[in-house]
């Protein structure tokens, strides 16, 4: 390896800026596209604890990690999230920037004003449809709960964004609505193509929303301009000239050759790519005291090989970790 001693970088010359922490693989929803129909929890044993969540985070700090996104499951559902965001907060001072959070936001309200007070900056939360029938149908929750702590979330001054998966059959009839409602509220709203990452056997590329099916239903009604594109994930439209939209196309147009991104399962697996068939297993290593060397060189070893990403390898995942373990 030829690598920045104080960067993460892989062998195609990407620097890994971010990186998302699962703190749970339990989940209070049943989306299709990320549960399995009977998800089997992990006992808490398996899972990291909060002083090894912080281990591994200040150690990528040190090597160039600036945004920490927490994911699940459901983080909501980790009774000790408020202290991890604390904990996480105070690694500011050795060079993180961002702390943010996904989540369905049902569960939300409540903790919203502890969770900013805590150092939590902004949070994108997953909402498929304006709509309570469709909602209901693809979550098996209300809706209610999910606007009342989007709400929450905007009166504690923490920054939201509204992520929507598109699945053809379930809600593609939501891409008007859920734009007129979001441009309504003033919220960044981010429209995301049906990954092949649920479980084995059961995505379909027919029930895949592309970007330009999507782009195409805006334009028929409205004004549409594409903007250049960034590090960021989703390509940015601006509607009526006004209002901006992002479109994450996984699927119909890779945006692997900028990918920035890292993933710690609540196991603590480093995955280096979401579409990776495995991860590298640092659980064990936390547990048997190793040293901060030793856990450096092995981060920094999967990272450098990691592969050029699912634009080489399009197609499902075949693996025993599905979306709710692996986290978004």
């Amino acid at each position: 390896m030829n690598q920045d001693p104080s960067q993460l970088i892989d062998q195609h010359g990407r620097r890994k800026r971010k990186l998302r922490i699962s703190l749970t693989d339990r989940c209070n929803f049943r989306c299709s596209y990320c549960m399995p129909d009977h998800p089997q929890w992990l006992p808490k044993k398996q899972l990291l604890s909060f002083e090894e969540i912080v281990r591994v985070a200040r150690l990528m700090i040190g090597q160039g990690i600036s945004h920490i996104r927490l994911t699940g499951g459901e983080p909501l559902l980790r009774r000790d999230l408020v202290s991890c965001v604390a904990a996480l907060h105070a690694l500011r001072s050795e060079g993180l920037e961002q702390l943010s959070m996904t989540s369905n936001a049902s569960l939300l309200a409540p903790q919203a004003q502890a969770l900013k007070a805590a150092g939590l900056d902004d949070l994108n939360i997953s909402l498929d449809s304006i709509q309570p029938e469709t909602f209901k149908r693809m979550t098996g929750r209300e809706l209610a709960p999910v606007l009342q702590g989007i709400e929450a979330a905007r009166a504690a001054g923490l920054g939201v964004k509204i992520n929507s998966v598109l699945l053809r059959k379930d809600n593609a009839d939501q891409i008007l609505p859920l734009i007129h409602w979001a441009r309504g509220e003033g919220l960044e709203l981010r429209f995301i193509e049906y990954m092949p990452l649920d479980m084995p056997g059961r995505w379909q590329r027919a029930q895949v929303v592309s970007e330009d099916e999507i782009i195409a239903a805006v334009a028929a009604q409205h004004r549409v301009e594409a903007l250049p594109r960034s590090h960021d994930p989703a390509t940015r439209y601006r509607i009526d000239g006004e209002y901006e939209l992002g479109v994450i196309s996984t699927v119909s147009k890779p945006f692997c050759a900028s990918c920035d991104r890292l993933r710690l399962t609540a196991t603590g697996e480093l995955y280096t790519c979401l579409f990776a068939q495995s991860g590298t297993p640092l659980r064990e290593l936390l547990r048997a005291d190793a040293g901060d060397a030793q856990l450096l060189e092995i981060i920094r070893t999967a990272v450098w090989h990691k592969d050029v990403g699912y634009a080489a390898r399009q197609g499902p995942v075949e693996r025993p970790v599905t979306m709710h373990m692996l986290g978004g």
